[in-house]
């Protein structure tokens, strides 16, 4: 009787402990690192030339360009009047 008792609470604990355990942790998405790491892995798996190797580890590797300097639509000149449709200046 101790036996089944023990074993139907092992069996209980193991239950709820794995109904406790945060849900499907693969599903949240990648940062730009974890990115970047994944595609240099697949990148050693492919068995490429050297010289095709270092080309696309560059590209991998390149850090991406940010645009720098102002949204021209965004800026207004006080000297110069501005007529909106349905607003008025």
């Amino acid at each position: 009787m101790n036996r089944i008792l023990a074993i139907s609470l092992l069996l209980v604990t193991s239950v709820l402990a794995g109904c406790a355990t945060h849900p499907a942790p693969e599903l949240r998405p990648y940062t730009a690192e974890e990115s970047r790491q994944l595609a240099m892995e697949a990148l050693n798996r492919r068995g490429l030339s050297f010289d095709e190797y270092q080309q696309k580890k560059t590209h991998l590797t390149a850090q991406p360009q940010k645009a720098i300097g102002f949204d021209r639509q965004g800026e207004m000149n006080a000297e110069r009047s501005v007529t909106l449709q349905g607003r008025p200046s």
